[in-house]
């Protein structure tokens, strides 16, 4: 068995899904730590109980499982929310894989896909029509837009961690996420694993958002997918038919359309001013990225350097890997130290070491580069552009540039930018905007 790859919104590797499968080192420490019960949330459980459900991926044919999730129930007629991740094998490998939900009381029965949200990492399921089908439904309702919430406000997160049991977490509303994409339920409360798609309720009941992703480098810091993207998935998908075939297409038409306003916005937030002394440097805004900078100082007499990474918070999950994303970083060197030749020989060193290679030979075609020496308002740049093509994401790229200055013996930058998951228009519309984002300041 395996654990659930990531989610679709991961920040720098230190964000964990919360669905489950048997090997996940980290999760009975987790499980230790949940907070006492409280006599709210036991009324907020037992009301919600009928309604929750743990989602389960079994291989097809077989007993066993791959991984399960949680989900709850949102219309009478057997319609069910969960993330996209925690059923991603069934909709991409649906040859392989089945889907089925196991109710509080033990009861099982077969779910089909009606609609998937890649982009906000949810799936419309629905009870298939078997003799294990319950007659009757009671549907959880979604908290009215209009009543908005407090900092503070408590909540309660349900699902089935680390399958062991359907549980009930207690905690509170925090606010929206600071610099994500797409907007994110801050929630401090301790998600395990298991529980990704349940329901986050208020104390009348009601959905405020779907359990998602905790960060594993914090205390109590969840997030939640807000509860309009999860209404609004079930009215577009409420008659849908069920989905056949693997969703690659359909992935790819929303991935499509995410790149498109990505592109928009990260070029029309142009770049910031005053990033290097000598140079402009392209450093974007901290609007849906966050910027770090360190700085090294040789105790050698070797090469002195500053470096600057800005990553998204936000990432698309599409199974085996996450695309959709940017980052921008430079590093600032000084030579002086070193004299002019053994300068040139670190400075080229240090750009050959770039690699390209992001994801697997069966997921992606081997990167196609292209070199070129460019001047930018009187700055000669050594600039090299390659893109890799999706193998299963028609029209989709992944596309690097690496910049490195020339105009001085013993210092300059070098620049990196990535885009992943990009038409081969935007591709080449963001590089252009990179390089032009390169010049000297004018005395």
């Amino acid at each position: 068995m395996r654990m659930l790859r990531s989610l679709a919104l991961v920040l720098a590797g230190i964000l964990a899904p919360a669905a489950w499968a048997a090997n996940d080192p980290a999760g009975p420490a987790e499980a230790a730590s949940a907070p006492a019960v409280s006599l709210s949330a036991r009324k907020v459980y037992e009301q919600a109980r009928s309604q929750l459900l743990q989602i389960r991926t079994v291989l097809k044919g077989r007993a066993s499982q791959t991984s399960v999730g949680s989900g709850f129930i949102v219309s009478k007629e057997g319609h069910i929310v969960t993330n996209f991740h925690v059923v991603s094998e069934v909709a991409l490998e649906p040859g392989t894989h089945d889907l089925v939900y196991v109710t509080a009381d033990g009861r099982e029965a077969p779910l089909t896909i009606l609609m998937l949200d890649v982009l906000h990492d949810l799936a419309l399921l629905k009870i298939a029509p078997s003799k294990d089908a319950p007659p009757h439904l009671d549907a959880l309702g979604f908290r009215p837009a209009n009543l908005t919430l407090a900092q503070g406000e408590r909540m309660y997160s349900l699902g089935n961690p680390l399958d062991v049991g359907f549980a009930v977490i207690e905690g509170n509303y925090n606010g929206l996420v600071e610099r994500s994409f797409y907007p994110q339920i801050f929630f401090s409360g301790s998600l395990s694993a298991g529980m990704s798609g349940g329901p986050a309720l208020d104390q009348e009941g009601r959905v405020i958002g779907v359990n998602v992703a905790r960060r594993v480098d914090g205390e109590q810091v969840s997030f939640l997918v807000p509860g309009a993207f999860a209404a609004a998935l079930l009215e577009r998908g409420r008659n849908a038919p069920p989905m056949k075939g693997p969703a690659h297409a359909e992935i790819t038409r929303q991935l499509t359309e995410h790149q498109a306003l990505l592109t928009e916005r990260f070029v029309s937030q142009g770049w910031k001013t005053a990033t290097h002394t000598r140079y402009k440097v392209p450093v974007p805004p901290d609007r849906f990225m966050r910027c770090w900078g360190s700085t090294e100082q040789s105790r050698t007499g070797g090469l002195d350097f500053e470096r600057s990474d800005c990553v998204m918070d936000t990432r698309i999950f599409v199974g085996q890997y996450t695309t959709g994303a940017i980052s921008v970083r430079h590093e600032s060197y000084d030579g002086s130290k070193l004299g002019t030749l053994r300068f040139a020989s670190r400075y080229s060193q240090s750009f050959r070491n770039e690699s390209f290679r992001r994801l697997r030979g069966d997921q992606m075609t081997k990167p196609q580069c292209h070199e070129n020496f460019v001047q930018r308002e009187g700055l000669p740049l050594r600039a090299v552009v390659c893109l890799r093509a999706y193998k299963k994401l028609p029209q989709l790229y992944d596309v690097a540039v690496l910049v490195a200055t020339l105009d001085q013996n013993q210092g300059g930058v070098q620049g990196r930018f990535d885009a992943q998951g990009f038409s081969f228009a935007n591709a080449i519309k963001l590089s252009q905007h990179y390089l032009e984002g390169y010049g000297l300041h004018t005395p």
